[in-house]
């Protein structure tokens, strides 16, 4: 039998996709159907005095708060966030009232007028005093660390707002069922999120709540928590109304609405002797969440975890806060935190390098973790850490010296990155989600039984090659179940590069016992003697992790993927514009169970990098995206995209299967800060993203 693991096999998911049979939540109908609509606040926060129906109601359902049976709110980490607004708003685009219609022209013509009482906004972060979530991270003594630095310097890098742009919209389809329950099918990453939270919102048991997946056009984190809003507010009209309800954004409501990622005003004051060695490092992360909470805490800290950089130094404190201003909420997005904290170390540390004379690859092999070093946390890290190892592969792959010596002078520029990524949930998070996976036996087969879901990354694949591996059957006997919580069990959200690493793992346990009781029986053979076979594995924490969550010491991720960017731009003279016209990037993953979808992963994380580093840029206005339209929220096409060279490093982590870490979050992290020096090395100070043609002319006249 041929190996399935580290070859490119067909995916699971291709052959639908191509021929168009894939059902996406808008392909999906039922007889009866409804269109719904959603209408939304005009101002960014005050009182609701009035709403206004002024149509004919005839063949409307209409939804407000007061017909929630349940609690009236997004159930998730705070239970701050209403489903349907009440007496006040907080944001632009907050969800106040519900229509449903067959007639979808109809259903646009209807006109709602809402009156308010404005409040006095506030928009600046640093002006807020509402906290979601602070973090403290202390190693050593500061002060001690800055009496032995010979240079002291400080610095502020911002990051703004992005805007996932997935290729589909968020959508929902909500079917009442006899009895009082529903079910629902979308676009979504996390099945149980959206579960738990519609028991909350409709008061329902558990058993009368049913999520399924539909096919899901990208989601990048924007798909986690956000379709619990859109699959409660279907739910709700299609509950009222008897008959199913189908809610599809359009493109111009998905980007108004939805959350985006968090901007950034991190502050460094460092201390570095004169030989290159950080000996001190102060660090202030402030976060904009945006106007309820949603995701933030863990945002803030995997950003203020990876604050310091891959970079080592006895003497750190970080402090970090999110808080709360009247924008739409902003939530998980790829990296979440970590590129936010990540640009602003990479940015500082070049103007060390700098500041000290230094060539910008030795001040980095000077102050890379190495295996057995120590983090601020605490964590020891094991043989598998690799920083050093991306580092002289870019750099030589790119021809990084030569082209940095040979370009002085001219337009074009050179710039690198340092960047790690913590694999999996942070410090007890996998402990607290107890994820589950299955493993069915079948006449033909085995299934696979798990809610991760496939969202263009692969997963179907790579969790099959896995298990028919673990089996020693062909790749193609093993199915993949659609995440229908009626059907698998609770494997965690996908997000945060865990769903190789972690259920990926659980499910080469459950092959691997199945392969045990199976013996030399075929699957046919095995349930004709025996009958039905399902293995179920649960989650279990790697031996010596142990985590404090009040205190932010011990080990914050089971491993950590590392990768160096090289990125070579070029700026035009009259307009300013900055160009990438080459990347090369090595990439430490553990092991590439998929190389090719391992490869699409790094190059499309690269590409989106790229898009916040240089061109997208969403401009508020009083709250609200002025730019929510694809005329003028600018985002890379292939056009924009430059050559890429993609170095895929391997070394095993021992706890994951066949040593696989994660690969999606990690190719975003190091973009920003490599494109930014490479504008430095044109003697263009930049220390904000995205570095528009604007910000560049600005920086050159200074």
């Amino acid at each position: 039998m041929i190996q399935a693991v580290g070859r490119n096999v067909p995916r699971k998911d291709g052959a639908d996709k191509v021929d168009g049979t894939a059902g996406y939540v808008d392909d999906l109908t039922r007889p009866g159907l409804l269109h719904a609509r959603t209408i939304r606040s005009t101002i960014p926060c005050g009182d609701i005095a009035r709403v206004r129906l002024d149509f004919d109601r005839a063949g409307f359902t209409i939804v407000d708060a007061r017909d929630i049976p349940g609690r009236n709110l997004v159930s998730l980490i705070v239970d701050d966030q209403p489903c349907l607004a009440v007496d006040q708003v907080r944001h632009a685009a907050e969800p106040v009232l519900l229509l449903a219609h067959e007639d979808r022209e109809r259903l646009i013509e209807a006109d709602v007028q809402i009156d308010y009482v404005p409040h006095t906004p506030v928009f600046d972060p640093e002006a807020s005093t509402h906290v979601f979530k602070s973090v403290a991270i202390a190693r050593g003594v500061l002060e001690e660390g800055l009496r032995q630095a010979d240079l002291v310097i400080e610095g502020e890098y911002r990051t703004g707002h992005q805007e996932h742009l997935y290729i589909e919209p968020n959508g929902m389809l909500a079917v009442p069922e006899q009895g009082g329950g529903v079910t629902v099918y979308g676009s979504l990453q996390c099945p149980y999120y959206v579960h738990k939270a519609l028991c909350v919102l409709l008061n329902l048991p558990a058993d009368s709540v049913r999520v399924v997946q539909a096919e899901t056009g990208g989601g990048f984190g924007g798909k986690e928590e956000y379709p619990s809003i859109i699959a409660g507010h279907a739910c709700l009209l299609a509950l009222k109304s008897g008959r199913p309800v189908k809610l599809v954004y359009d493109r111009t409501e998905d980007m108004l609405a939805t959350t985006k990622r968090h901007p950034s005003i991190v502050r460094h004051r460092t201390g570095v002797t004169r030989d290159g060695r950080l000996v001190a490092m102060d660090i202030d992360v402030l976060m904009d969440g945006g106007a309820y909470c949603t995701l933030s805490p863990v945002v803030l800290s995997r950003g203020c975890l990876h604050a310091t950089g891959p970079y080592r130094c006895d003497h750190v404190r970080v402090n970090g806060r999110v808080v709360m201003t009247n924008t739409p909420p902003n939530g998980a997005f790829r990296g979440f935190g970590a590129p936010q904290t990540l640009f602003a170390a990479d940015v500082h540390l070049e103007r060390i390098a700098e500041a000290l004379g230094m060539d910008p690859v030795r001040i980095r092999e000077i102050n890379a973790l190495r295996p057995g070093d120590t983090t601020a946390t605490g964590q020891v890290l094991g043989a598998d850490a690799a920083a050093l190892d991306v580092l002289r592969a870019a750099v030589e792959r790119s021809d990084f010296h030569r082209k940095r010596e040979a370009w002085r002078g001219t337009d074009k520029g050179i710039g690198v990155s340092l960047f790690f990524h913590g694999a999996g949930f942070t410090g007890s998070g996998e402990v607290k989600l107890k994820s589950q996976a299955s493993l069915e036996l079948t006449p033909t087969g085995v299934r696979v039984l798990a809610s991760s879901t496939e969202i263009g990354q692969g997963q179907r694949t790579v969790h099959a090659q896995i298990v028919a591996d673990a089996l020693g059957l062909p790749f193609d006997v093993v199915e993949v179940a659609t995440p229908d919580t009626a059907v698998v069990p609770d494997s965690g959200p996908t997000v945060a590069s865990r769903t190789t690493m972690v259920v990926g793992g659980l499910l080469k346990r459950c092959a691997e016992e199945m392969r045990a009781r199976m013996g030399r029986l075929t699957p046919k053979a095995y349930l004709k003697k025996h009958g039905p076979l399902v293995i179920t594995k649960a989650y279990e924490p790697p031996p010596g992790l142990v985590w404090d969550d009040d205190t932010y010491r011990g080990s914050a991720y089971g491993t950590y993927g590392w990768a160096c960017d090289v990125i070579e731009v070029e700026r035009d003279p009259v307009t300013s514009e900055v160009r990438p016209t080459r990347v090369t990037t090595a990439q430490e993953i553990g092991k590439a169970i998929f190389p090719l979808g391992a490869r699409g992963q790094i190059e499309g994380g690269t590409a989106q990098g790229l898009g916040w580093a240089l061109i997208e840029e969403v401009v508020m206005r009083d709250g609200a995206m002025a730019n929510a339209q694809l005329t003028n929220y600018i985002v890379p096409t292939t056009l924009d995209t430059p050559p890429m060279d993609v170095v895929i490093v391997e070394k095993p982590y021992a706890h994951g299967p066949h040593g696989a870490k994660g690969v999606g979050e990690m190719p975003f992290d190091g973009v920003a800060p490599a494109v930014v020096n490479a504008i430095r090395s044109l003697g263009i100070d930049i220390r904000s993203v995205p570095a528009t043609p604007e910000r560049i002319m600005e920086a050159s006249r200074s």
